[in-house]
């Protein structure tokens, strides 16, 4: 009598599975408790395989967290695209800044695993994190709807970068609740949008004056 084919366990992967698994379960620690929650051996228990399995994907936790910073700017970008290409009646550079704080206040530990953790630069320039951080950055300078002038875009888009940062981390530490300026987080954001785009025109039509 043939014997039954034996079920695979749930907790066993085919080729290639491991390392997507290890990248969702590292996001959702991240989500929870930031970069430092990250640990190879914890995810290693919480996926049920054995200790060595990871480092057959990741060299070590550096590499692991690279992967996963990555991964959080591809998603940060796919909801960066969808705030732009969303009609509305303010700018794209509007919606594209309230969507970067709204992200940067509901998903604060991958925020923090993005913008305020060493990962990105100790990753080399043409690794898949640095290309998934300019694509972001891309988004960025689109969204300013202005032509392209020598670096002046790219200058401006920086400084709202900067702008916008601080204004998220601020409010996640508790430190900003606008009270002190009589004023909201979405309000300073429109504040910085506008001074960003007639700083940048004023720019432009300088430089094209020349």
């Amino acid at each position: 009598m043939p014997q039954p084919l034996a079920r695979k366990p749930l907790n066993a992967y085919h080729h290639g599975d491991l390392r997507e698994a290890l990248i969702r379960a590292a996001l959702q620690d991240a989500e929870q408790g930031g970069p430092e929650a990250i640990s190879i051996k914890a995810l290693a228990k919480k996926l049920g395989v054995s200790q060595p399995a990871p480092y057959r994907h990741f060299a070590d936790r550096e590499a692991l967290l690279a992967a996963v910073a990555a991964e959080a700017f591809r998603q940060f970008s796919g909801e960066l695209r969808a705030a732009i290409d969303r009609p509305g009646k303010r700018s794209k550079l509007s919606r594209l800044a309230r969507a970067m704080l709204e992200f940067g206040l509901r998903r604060n530990g991958i925020f923090r695993l993005m913008f305020a953790s060493r990962v990105i630069a100790c990753a080399a320039d043409d690794s898949e994190l640095h290309a998934a951080a300019r694509e972001t950055f891309a988004l960025l300078v689109e969204a300013l709807e202005a032509p392209a002038v020598g670096l002046l875009r790219e200058r401006q888009a920086l400084k709202i970068w900067a702008s916008l940062h601080g204004v998220v981390m601020l409010a996640e530490q508790g430190l900003f609740t606008g009270q002190m300026a009589g004023t909201t987080r979405e309000e300073l954001v429109e504040d910085i949008v506008a001074e960003a785009k007639l700083a940048l025109a004023a720019a432009i039509d300088a430089a094209t004056r020349d």
